[in-house]
């Protein structure tokens, strides 16, 4: 698992954005075989949101051969509710890039069979192939789409009914009334996002700060449903610095030491996008690693 670190929200959004659109052009989509992206709601990936429209602007990025799969929706809100994620990921991205609509999956939270629905999301993810690269954020309880804490680690996508934390947290966006707020949700499991080749999560701010440390420096728990990313082989956070004020300090010295290491004294042409080396063309000295050490 890699942990990258940086100093506020913005610079999160800027490293995710940049990912994103690195990994679609190395992958090089086709309509036969198109990139298949996972993306959350919320607010965590707004901003990285705003930045991949701008990279598509500025004609960085094509989402023309991207196959998208949503993590969630709430059940009984309609479709065109200003607060479903329908609406969220269409103000949010889709209507500002080049996706394909008949591109775009997100699940029907007013589908006749909810269960059925969430078999054909299932079957659907399959049939491309599976998802390439996974996004997510968490909530303060660490639950990562609607994977509430006891969740199964092994889960598919289902129903799922909402904690009690998760509702308030929501009323945000429901003119802080609970009883606007949706109790079910649809939402993909957590070996759902596990199956995909790549997991990125982005965690940001002081009031997640104890899911942090829970999924870095504790074992895996199905209380704390985004440490199931520490048995992924290319699971990545990205956070702020505030995320980290629960964390060890040796533990924030340690992965920003590794990427230290990977772009300073390997060197970013030999390290490949997903962290692995490529090859080592240079050798460094003591001296080097001593006048470039950021922890003197």
């Amino acid at each position: 698992m890699r942990l990258i670190i940086r100093s506020d929200y913005d610079e999160v959004s800027s490293y995710v954005a940049n990912y994103v659109k690195e990994r679609i052009k190395q992958f090089g989509p086709t309509p036969e075989r198109p990139f298949v992206l996972g993306l959350p709601t919320g607010s965590s990936p707004v901003g990285t949101y705003q930045k991949l429209i701008t990279l598509y602007r500025e004609g960085q990025l094509s989402f023309e051969n991207v196959v998208t799969f949503n993590m969630d929706e709430y059940v009984g809100l309609p479709r065109d509710h200003p607060e479903s994620y329908h609406s969220f990921m269409w103000n949010n991205l889709f209507l500002h890039i080049d996706i394909k609509p008949e591109n775009v999956n997100i699940l029907d939270g007013n589908a006749s069979d909810l269960d059925e629905e969430c078999k054909r999301y299932e079957a659907k993810i399959a049939l491309l192939g599976g998802v390439e690269l996974f996004l997510s954020g968490i909530g303060p309880d660490g639950h990562i789409a609607f994977n509430e804490p006891g969740s199964s680690l092994t889960s598919r996508t289902r129903v799922k009914t909402l904690a009690y934390e998760t509702i308030i947290a929501n009323t945000r966006f429901f003119d802080g009334d609970v009883a606007k707020v949706p109790k079910l949700a649809l939402t993909v499991g957590v070996a759902t996002i596990m199956d995909a080749r790549e997991v990125m999560v982005i965690i940001t701010g002081a009031h997640k700060a104890i899911a942090l440390g829970k999924c870095v420096e504790e074992g895996v728990s199905h209380m704390w449903t985004v440490s199931a990313i520490q048995l992924h082989p290319k699971g990545i956070i990205v956070c702020d610095d505030d995320a980290t004020l629960e964390l060890h300090v040796k533990t924030v010295k340690y992965f920003k030491s590794i990427e230290h290491v990977h772009h300073t004294l390997i060197g970013a042409d030999n390290i490949s996008l997903q962290g692995g080396i490529k090859q080592l063309k240079s050798n460094v000295t003591g001296e080097q690693l001593a006048v470039h050490s950021p922890f003197e």
